[in-house]
């Protein structure tokens, strides 16, 4: 029986899902929610701060900072509470607002950066005003996770050996790309050993990472704005790239079997389906797919009629059949205050104002913008 005293000391590594009698599909579903932080970002968030405090970068005065759109932000408020830290997660508006009620609720800040960047997404402006912070006070601490090694060598060190275990035969791997922390990892540690396993990305439609035509994304976790510092296509075989409305069907057809995963998880699923449709029509290979996170932070969003009338009005017939089309929208509460701090606060000058972001190339040092 497992006793633990520290939340990041928990997590189940070897829980899969056989998709074959749910969605038809031959993959295997590997699910990272089940931990305290309800995703895979636990292990990234604790490879990080481990070695933060280890280098001395991270000390008893610091402030961490960190940009995120939900799940990171989550795994890195566990380990600021479980360890003493201060912690400010710099957000925008379409994290979820059951993950900024979580986030507050242990004791984190959260910070909500309304401006688009010029590519119609939030995550340059969102790095700027991380930037900004830790320019206006030197105990802020940025982590970066878009160029930290430590966040893919998370996934070299655990999730990848925890599937080369269980699947030792393991012919296709799926794997989200966001900060593409875990695909890097992964793709690292199967081609380090010489594996002959297919890497796939899937990826966002609306996502730069991998030179796609930036466009609107409203659910949170997969795609960037922004090409991050750790990506790498040479150990990268081929890359999916899923509508958010393929993404949205595919939650919906998975909580019809009782799975409710999140909305990374729909577009991991929706693109694998569709990539082994096209490659190993009517075979039956070793694949498996990582599933980054659990459903009930998105009952606000991907699983809420209203919030699909509003931004996706065609599911909602094919998603609620006999729903009303005259329903009254509920009134929104504010999860947390736009971007802003008292003058007096750690950041306060910098929190007044977001200046335009102009350059977000050098996102290659995780401790740059601490002076």
């Amino acid at each position: 029986m497992p006793i633990i005293s520290s939340p990041q000391d928990f997590n189940v590594e070897d829980l899969y899902v056989d998709l074959r009698p749910v969605l038809g599909c031959p993959l295997y579903l590997k699910c990272e929610g089940f931990n305290f932080a309800g995703s895979v970002k636990l292990k990234a968030a604790a490879q990080m701060v481990d070695a933060a405090e280890r280098d001395g970068s991270l000390t008893p005065d610091s402030i961490l900072v960190e940009s995120s759109s939900g799940n990171l932000g989550v795994a890195l408020s566990i380990i600021a509470a479980a360890r003493g830290h201060r912690f400010v997660c710099v957000t925008d508006p379409r994290c979820n607002p059951a993950t900024m009620r979580l986030m507050r609720a242990l004791g984190a800040e959260v910070r909500v950066v309304s401006r688009p960047d010029a590519a119609g997404g939030y995550l340059a402006s969102r790095i700027a005003y991380v930037r900004e912070l830790c320019a206006s006070d030197r105990r802020y601490l940025w982590l970066n996770q878009y160029a930290n090694p430590n966040n893919w060598l998370a996934h070299y060190r655990g999730t990848a050996p925890a599937i080369d275990r269980g699947f030792p035969g393991l012919e296709v791997l799926f794997v989200g790309a966001g900060t593409t922390g875990t695909l890097m990892g992964c793709a690292r540690y199967f081609r380090e050993r010489g594996r002959p396993v297919t890497i796939v990305a899937v990826d966002a439609v609306g996502s730069v990472t991998f030179g796609g035509v930036p466009g609107r994304r409203l659910v949170p976790g997969l795609g960037t704005s922004c090409r991050p510092a750790l990506v790498d296509e040479s150990y990268i075989d081929d890359v999916v790239h899923v509508p958010e409305a393929d993404t949205i069907r595919t939650v919906h057809r998975l909580s019809a079997h009782g799975f409710m995963f999140g909305g990374s998880t729909g577009t991991v699923v929706s693109g694998a389906e569709r990539w082994l449709a096209a490659k190993y029509p009517g075979a039956d290979p070793v694949a498996v797919a990582i599933a980054p996170d659990l459903g009930e932070r998105y009952l606000d969003s991907l699983y809420e009629e209203h919030w699909l009338r509003r931004h996706f009005p065609d599911l909602v017939p094919e998603l609620f059949p006999g729903a009303e089309p005259d329903l009254q929208e509920p009134a929104e509460e504010p999860c947390a205050a736009p971007v802003g701090a008292p003058a007096d606060a750690p950041g306060g000058e910098a929190a007044r104002e977001l200046t335009a972001v102009t350059d977000l190339t050098d996102l290659t040092d995780p401790h740059r913008s601490r002076p």
